[in-house]
Protein backbone atom coordinates (compact mmCIF):
# COMPACT_ATOMS: atom_id res chain seq x y z
CA UNK A 1 0.00 0.00 0.00
CA UNK A 2 1.06 3.63 -1.06
CA UNK A 3 0.53 6.15 1.40
CA UNK A 4 -0.02 9.48 0.52
CA UNK A 5 -2.55 9.90 3.62
CA UNK A 6 -0.85 12.94 5.20
CA UNK A 7 3.03 13.51 6.58
CA UNK A 8 2.76 12.35 9.97
CA UNK A 9 2.01 8.52 9.52
CA UNK A 10 5.62 7.76 10.14
CA UNK A 11 7.40 8.27 13.81
CA UNK A 12 9.78 10.40 13.36
CA UNK A 13 13.30 11.41 11.56
CA UNK A 14 16.19 8.68 12.48
CA UNK A 15 18.39 11.86 13.42
CA UNK A 16 15.33 12.35 15.96
CA UNK A 17 14.96 9.34 17.30
CA UNK A 18 18.55 8.96 17.97
CA UNK A 19 18.39 12.26 19.70
CA UNK A 20 15.62 10.94 22.05
CA UNK A 21 17.47 7.87 22.72
CA UNK A 22 20.86 9.01 23.17
CA UNK A 23 19.47 11.75 25.87
CA UNK A 24 16.75 10.27 27.28
CA UNK A 25 18.23 8.70 30.06
CA UNK A 26 19.83 12.04 31.89
CA UNK A 27 17.46 12.88 34.59
CA UNK A 28 16.38 16.97 34.22
CA UNK A 29 14.32 18.89 36.00
CA UNK A 30 10.65 18.09 34.30
CA UNK A 31 7.90 20.50 32.78
CA UNK A 32 10.02 22.29 30.25
CA UNK A 33 12.32 23.74 32.71
CA UNK A 34 15.61 22.03 31.57
CA UNK A 35 18.24 22.49 29.38
CA UNK A 36 17.16 20.66 26.29
CA UNK A 37 14.28 23.44 26.01
CA UNK A 38 16.00 26.20 26.90
CA UNK A 39 18.91 25.47 23.78
CA UNK A 40 15.75 24.97 21.50
CA UNK A 41 14.16 27.98 22.66
CA UNK A 42 17.58 29.88 22.19
CA UNK A 43 18.06 28.34 18.61
CA UNK A 44 14.70 29.43 17.45
CA UNK A 45 15.42 33.03 18.78
CA UNK A 46 17.99 33.20 16.57
CA UNK A 47 16.73 31.49 13.33
CA UNK A 48 13.70 34.12 13.88
CA UNK A 49 16.39 37.00 14.79
CA UNK A 50 13.82 37.69 17.64
CA UNK A 51 15.50 37.73 21.08
CA UNK A 52 12.85 39.11 22.93
CA UNK A 53 10.51 36.33 21.50
CA UNK A 54 8.81 33.96 24.38
CA UNK A 55 9.32 30.61 23.19
CA UNK A 56 7.40 27.78 24.67
CA UNK A 57 6.97 23.90 23.55
CA UNK A 58 3.44 21.94 23.36
CA UNK A 59 2.49 18.78 22.42
CA UNK A 60 0.19 19.41 19.20
CA UNK A 61 -1.34 21.96 16.90
CA UNK A 62 -4.90 21.76 18.18
CA UNK A 63 -3.44 22.03 21.47
CA UNK A 64 -1.55 25.08 20.50
CA UNK A 65 -4.50 26.89 18.79
CA UNK A 66 -6.91 26.29 21.60
CA UNK A 67 -4.09 27.21 24.25
CA UNK A 68 -2.43 30.62 22.17
CA UNK A 69 -6.52 31.86 21.89
CA UNK A 70 -7.71 31.58 25.02
CA UNK A 71 -4.73 33.21 26.51
CA UNK A 72 -4.50 36.09 23.86
CA UNK A 73 -8.24 37.17 23.77
CA UNK A 74 -11.18 38.36 26.25
CA UNK A 75 -14.08 36.44 26.44
CA UNK A 76 -16.14 38.56 24.34
CA UNK A 77 -13.49 38.42 21.34
CA UNK A 78 -13.31 36.25 18.37
CA UNK A 79 -11.32 35.06 16.34
CA UNK A 80 -11.49 36.07 12.55
CA UNK A 81 -10.39 32.84 10.10
CA UNK A 82 -10.92 31.53 6.45
CA UNK A 83 -13.88 29.41 6.53
CA UNK A 84 -11.42 26.26 5.42
CA UNK A 85 -9.12 27.02 8.12
CA UNK A 86 -8.31 24.30 10.58
CA UNK A 87 -9.84 25.29 13.71
CA UNK A 88 -13.24 25.80 11.94
CA UNK A 89 -13.10 22.48 10.18
CA UNK A 90 -10.80 20.05 12.43
CA UNK A 91 -10.61 21.27 15.64
CA UNK A 92 -14.13 19.88 17.17
CA UNK A 93 -14.69 23.29 18.14
CA UNK A 94 -11.72 23.38 20.40
CA UNK A 95 -11.34 27.21 20.12
CA UNK A 96 -14.84 28.50 20.34
CA UNK A 97 -15.35 25.84 23.78
CA UNK A 98 -13.38 28.37 25.34
CA UNK A 99 -16.34 30.82 24.43
CA UNK A 100 -14.39 32.57 21.50
CA UNK A 101 -16.77 32.73 18.58
CA UNK A 102 -15.11 31.80 15.24
CA UNK A 103 -16.32 34.07 12.52
CA UNK A 104 -15.69 32.22 9.34
CA UNK A 105 -14.38 34.09 5.88
CA UNK A 106 -15.79 32.21 2.54
CA UNK A 107 -12.23 32.33 0.78
CA UNK A 108 -11.99 30.04 -2.37
CA UNK A 109 -8.09 29.82 -2.12
CA UNK A 110 -7.76 28.89 1.89
CA UNK A 111 -6.55 32.92 2.46
CA UNK A 112 -7.59 35.60 4.51
CA UNK A 113 -7.58 39.17 2.79
CA UNK A 114 -7.33 42.87 3.97
CA UNK A 115 -11.04 43.32 2.35
CA UNK A 116 -12.01 40.09 4.18
CA UNK A 117 -10.98 41.17 7.37
CA UNK A 118 -12.44 45.03 7.26
CA UNK A 119 -15.91 43.63 6.34
CA UNK A 120 -16.02 41.23 9.15
CA UNK A 121 -15.01 44.42 11.55
CA UNK A 122 -17.25 46.65 9.86
CA UNK A 123 -20.09 44.19 11.07
CA UNK A 124 -19.29 43.31 14.16
CA UNK A 125 -19.75 47.16 15.34
CA UNK A 126 -21.59 47.24 18.98
CA UNK A 127 -21.59 45.80 22.16
CA UNK A 128 -24.74 42.89 20.78
CA UNK A 129 -21.73 41.30 18.62
CA UNK A 130 -18.52 39.74 19.18
CA UNK A 131 -15.16 41.78 19.38
CA UNK A 132 -13.02 40.59 16.07
CA UNK A 133 -9.13 40.93 17.58
CA UNK A 134 -7.45 37.89 16.33
CA UNK A 135 -6.68 37.62 12.75
CA UNK A 136 -5.95 33.51 12.01
CA UNK A 137 -4.15 32.23 8.80
CA UNK A 138 -2.65 29.12 8.10
CA UNK A 139 0.79 28.56 6.55
CA UNK A 140 0.15 26.67 4.23
CA UNK A 141 -3.31 26.57 4.31
CA UNK A 142 -5.78 23.88 4.28
CA UNK A 143 -5.97 23.88 0.48
CA UNK A 144 -2.00 23.70 0.22
CA UNK A 145 -1.78 27.36 -0.84
CA UNK A 146 0.66 29.47 0.63
CA UNK A 147 0.89 33.35 1.59
CA UNK A 148 3.55 34.95 0.25
CA UNK A 149 5.11 37.77 1.82
CA UNK A 150 3.50 40.77 0.38
CA UNK A 151 0.36 39.25 1.40
CA UNK A 152 1.15 38.64 5.35
CA UNK A 153 2.52 42.51 5.10
CA UNK A 154 -0.80 43.58 3.98
CA UNK A 155 -2.80 41.78 6.53
CA UNK A 156 -0.14 43.07 9.42
CA UNK A 157 -0.86 46.48 8.06
CA UNK A 158 -4.92 45.82 8.27
CA UNK A 159 -3.92 44.43 11.65
CA UNK A 160 -2.51 47.77 12.89
CA UNK A 161 -5.19 49.33 11.28
CA UNK A 162 -8.19 47.82 12.82
CA UNK A 163 -6.16 46.94 16.47
CA UNK A 164 -6.09 43.14 15.39
CA UNK A 165 -3.45 40.14 16.56
CA UNK A 166 -1.90 38.15 13.66
CA UNK A 167 -1.61 34.40 14.37
CA UNK A 168 -0.03 32.06 12.24
CA UNK A 169 -0.82 28.94 12.23
CA UNK A 170 1.92 26.90 11.43
CA UNK A 171 1.46 23.52 11.56
CA UNK A 172 3.18 23.02 8.33
CA UNK A 173 5.22 26.50 8.23
CA UNK A 174 8.71 24.27 6.68
CA UNK A 175 6.43 23.56 3.53
CA UNK A 176 5.35 26.97 3.47
CA UNK A 177 8.67 28.78 4.10
CA UNK A 178 9.78 26.23 1.45
CA UNK A 179 7.56 27.14 -1.25
CA UNK A 180 7.39 30.95 -0.41
CA UNK A 181 9.40 34.01 0.39
CA UNK A 182 9.06 34.79 3.88
CA UNK A 183 11.36 33.58 6.11
CA UNK A 184 11.40 32.74 9.57
CA UNK A 185 12.71 36.33 10.55
CA UNK A 186 9.28 38.10 8.86
CA UNK A 187 7.02 35.87 10.64
CA UNK A 188 8.30 37.26 14.20
CA UNK A 189 8.26 40.90 12.81
CA UNK A 190 4.85 40.41 10.92
CA UNK A 191 2.63 38.23 13.30
CA UNK A 192 2.28 38.58 17.25
CA UNK A 193 2.47 34.94 17.81
CA UNK A 194 3.01 31.23 15.42
CA UNK A 195 3.85 28.23 15.26
CA UNK A 196 6.63 25.96 14.35
CA UNK A 197 5.17 22.47 13.48
CA UNK A 198 6.98 19.97 13.99
CA UNK A 199 4.55 16.94 14.10
CA UNK A 200 4.61 17.01 10.33
CA UNK A 201 7.61 17.69 9.41
CA UNK A 202 9.85 14.98 11.30
CA UNK A 203 9.13 14.71 14.62
CA UNK A 204 7.50 12.18 16.54
CA UNK A 205 5.38 15.51 17.81
CA UNK A 206 5.77 18.98 19.08
CA UNK A 207 5.20 22.46 18.19
CA UNK A 208 6.87 25.63 18.87
CA UNK A 209 4.93 28.72 19.94
CA UNK A 210 6.62 32.01 19.06
CA UNK A 211 5.25 34.79 20.97
CA UNK A 212 6.68 38.19 19.17
CA UNK A 213 4.35 40.67 21.15
CA UNK A 214 5.90 41.39 24.51
CA UNK A 215 2.28 42.41 25.84
CA UNK A 216 0.96 38.60 25.20
CA UNK A 217 3.94 37.11 26.89
CA UNK A 218 2.82 37.50 30.80
CA UNK A 219 0.63 34.94 32.16
CA UNK A 220 1.59 32.54 29.47
CA UNK A 221 2.16 29.50 31.33
CA UNK A 222 -0.48 29.37 33.79
CA UNK A 223 -2.83 28.97 30.87
CA UNK A 224 -0.56 26.30 29.52
CA UNK A 225 -1.03 24.85 33.20
CA UNK A 226 -4.42 25.30 32.78
CA UNK A 227 -5.42 24.39 29.31
CA UNK A 228 -3.71 21.03 30.04
CA UNK A 229 -0.90 21.86 27.22
CA UNK A 230 2.39 21.50 30.02
CA UNK A 231 4.10 18.36 29.93
CA UNK A 232 5.48 16.66 32.34
CA UNK A 233 8.83 15.36 30.10
CA UNK A 234 9.12 18.21 28.31
CA UNK A 235 12.31 17.65 27.81
CA UNK A 236 11.04 15.40 25.03
CA UNK A 237 10.31 18.03 23.01
CA UNK A 238 13.19 20.34 23.31
CA UNK A 239 15.85 17.62 22.60
CA UNK A 240 13.43 16.62 18.96
CA UNK A 241 13.51 20.53 18.18
CA UNK A 242 16.89 20.64 18.54
CA UNK A 243 18.11 17.43 16.72
CA UNK A 244 15.45 18.51 13.17
CA UNK A 245 16.94 22.52 13.74
CA UNK A 246 20.38 21.51 13.45
CA UNK A 247 22.25 22.45 9.97
CA UNK A 248 19.42 23.01 8.96
CA UNK A 249 17.36 19.91 8.40
CA UNK A 250 13.76 21.20 9.39
CA UNK A 251 13.99 23.07 6.24
CA UNK A 252 15.75 20.13 3.88
CA UNK A 253 13.05 18.14 4.70
CA UNK A 254 10.29 20.39 3.96
CA UNK A 255 11.88 21.53 0.66
CA UNK A 256 11.96 17.48 -0.55
CA UNK A 257 8.38 16.49 0.71
CA UNK A 258 7.87 19.81 -1.87
CA UNK A 259 10.13 18.75 -4.53
CA UNK A 260 8.26 15.53 -4.90
CA UNK A 261 4.70 16.70 -4.50
CA UNK A 262 5.76 19.11 -7.11
CA UNK A 263 6.84 16.26 -9.30
CA UNK A 264 3.57 14.43 -8.66
CA UNK A 265 1.50 17.49 -9.95
CA UNK A 266 3.30 17.54 -13.32
CA UNK A 267 2.68 13.58 -13.86
CA UNK A 268 -1.53 14.21 -13.09
CA UNK A 269 -1.06 17.46 -15.24
CA UNK A 270 0.68 15.67 -18.37
CA UNK A 271 -2.39 13.14 -17.91
CA UNK A 272 -5.17 16.12 -18.10
CA UNK A 273 -5.92 15.82 -14.48
CA UNK A 274 -7.90 19.52 -13.14
CA UNK A 275 -6.97 20.47 -9.07
CA UNK A 276 -8.69 21.99 -6.86
CA UNK A 277 -6.15 24.79 -5.65
CA UNK A 278 -3.13 25.62 -7.08
CA UNK A 279 -0.75 24.36 -4.20
CA UNK A 280 3.09 24.96 -4.67
CA UNK A 281 3.61 23.32 -1.38
CA UNK A 282 3.37 18.91 -0.07
CA UNK A 283 -0.02 19.14 -0.14
CA UNK A 284 -1.92 18.06 -3.79
CA UNK A 285 -5.50 18.03 -4.29
CA UNK A 286 -6.42 16.28 -7.84
CA UNK A 287 -10.18 16.07 -9.41
CA UNK A 288 -10.67 12.73 -10.34
CA UNK A 289 -13.80 10.27 -11.96
CA UNK A 290 -15.20 8.65 -8.91
CA UNK A 291 -14.41 5.31 -10.52
CA UNK A 292 -10.39 5.90 -10.60
CA UNK A 293 -10.72 7.13 -6.88
CA UNK A 294 -12.50 3.55 -5.72
CA UNK A 295 -9.84 1.95 -7.45
CA UNK A 296 -7.35 3.66 -6.41
CA UNK A 297 -8.15 3.61 -2.74
CA UNK A 298 -7.44 -0.67 -2.95
CA UNK A 299 -3.83 0.48 -3.69
CA UNK A 300 -3.27 4.08 -1.69
CA UNK A 301 -3.80 5.82 1.14
CA UNK A 302 -4.87 9.31 0.62
CA UNK A 303 -7.99 11.67 2.03
CA UNK A 304 -11.13 12.74 0.12
CA UNK A 305 -11.75 16.46 0.19
CA UNK A 306 -14.89 17.00 -1.33
CA UNK A 307 -17.78 15.73 -3.82
CA UNK A 308 -17.06 18.03 -6.75
CA UNK A 309 -20.15 16.85 -9.02
CA UNK A 310 -22.25 13.85 -9.67
CA UNK A 311 -19.15 11.45 -10.82
CA UNK A 312 -15.72 13.29 -9.63
CA UNK A 313 -14.39 13.82 -6.64
CA UNK A 314 -11.25 15.44 -4.91
CA UNK A 315 -9.21 14.07 -3.02
CA UNK A 316 -5.61 15.23 -1.41
CA UNK A 317 -2.14 13.04 -1.56
CA UNK A 318 0.68 14.39 1.01
CA UNK A 319 4.30 13.86 0.53
CA UNK A 320 6.43 13.70 3.53
CA UNK A 321 9.86 13.97 4.45
CA UNK A 322 10.30 10.14 4.27
CA UNK A 323 8.02 9.46 0.78
CA UNK A 324 10.58 8.74 -1.62
CA UNK A 325 10.78 9.66 -5.43
CA UNK A 326 9.99 5.95 -6.23
CA UNK A 327 6.88 5.78 -4.23
CA UNK A 328 5.54 8.97 -6.40
CA UNK A 329 6.71 7.33 -9.29
CA UNK A 330 4.51 4.14 -8.61
CA UNK A 331 1.58 6.30 -7.79
CA UNK A 332 1.79 8.70 -11.37
CA UNK A 333 2.66 4.87 -12.97
CA UNK A 334 -0.93 3.26 -11.10
CA UNK A 335 -3.03 6.71 -12.31
CA UNK A 336 -1.59 6.41 -15.37
CA UNK A 337 -3.19 3.08 -15.88
CA UNK A 338 -6.49 3.77 -14.27
CA UNK A 339 -6.66 6.55 -16.33
CA UNK A 340 -6.58 5.12 -19.81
Amino acid sequence: MLNFRNDYSSAAHPVVMDALIHAGFQQTPGYGADPFCQEAADNIRALCNCPGGAVHFLVGGTQVNKTAIAAFLRPYEAVIAASTAHICCHETGAVEQDGHKIIACPAPDGKLTPDMVRSVVSSHDSEHTVLPRLLYVSNTTELGTVYSLPELQALRRVADELKLYLYCDGARLGSAIAAGDAALPDYAALCDAFTIGGTKNGLLFGEALVIANPALQPGFRHCMKQQGAILAKGQLLGIQFNAILEDGRYFQLAAEANRLARRLTEGLRERNVPFLADSPSNQVFPILPDKVVKALAKEVAFEVQQRVDESHTCIRFVTAWDTGSDAVEQLLALLGRLLG
